[in-house]
């Protein structure tokens, strides 16, 4: 939850710094000018990017299941899934956090873990990294992996994103709305010559 009221108040701050610079460059005086609402803007690039970066964290567990197909292993079928289940079980009880949803996909070596909160998290790992490697080397990925969840990397780097958002909606919203006025002044210029001639 701390992360989460530092998110708003970085996403508040963005949101304060880009409305200021922009006040203080006079860069608010033609948008203004020309039918652009700097306040609305501001207002819908901290809705988008903080918005668009929390529905994606509450998504990623359900979306990383169906994208890489998943399989959570909720009764090991053999002494390998068995292993894996019993190793993230342990190292969750060695982090404090609750049991993740453990999984196993199709593919290259790799592992990951996503979701919202790190009591309810995934941990996954691939069959390329389960044949490619020893039991201690899965261990070691499956520990850094946990790492991830007990420190709350997936909230971090969705506060970062979410920031780069609203830096990014601002942009493009401002750049394009520019980018409209000069191409219609263009079109109706072009258009007044030729009726002219």
């Amino acid at each position: 939850m701390k992360r989460i009221v530092l998110f708003l108040l970085t996403n508040i701050a963005v949101v304060a710094v880009l409305g200021g610079g922009a006040s203080l460059l006079g860069g608010n005086r033609y948008p203004t000018a020309n039918g652009l609402n700097r306040t609305n803007l501001l207002g819908f690039a901290f809705v988008m990017g903080f918005g668009g970066a929390i529905i994606s964290l509450l998504m990623s567990k359900m979306i990383a299941k169906m994208s890489m197909g998943v399989t959570i292993i909720s009764a090991p079928r053999n002494a390998d899934e068995a292993w894996i289940v019993e190793t993230v079980r342990e190292l969750a009880d060695k982090a404090g956090v609750r049991m993740p949803e453990v999984g196993i996909y199709e593919g290259e070596p790799n592992a990951f873990a996503t979701g919202a909160f790190k009591n309810s998290a995934l941990v996954a790992v691939s069959t390329g990294l389960l044949s490619g490697m020893t039991r201690e080397e899965v261990r070691a990925v499956l520990g850094h992996e946990m790492a991830h969840v007990a420190n709350g990397d997936m909230v971090t780097m969705t506060l970062i994103q979410g920031v780069m958002n609203t830096f990014v909606v601002f942009a493009s919203r401002a750049i394009g709305y520019v980018v409209d006025g000069f191409l219609r002044r263009a079109t109706t210029a072009t258009a007044a010559r030729a009726s002219a001639t």
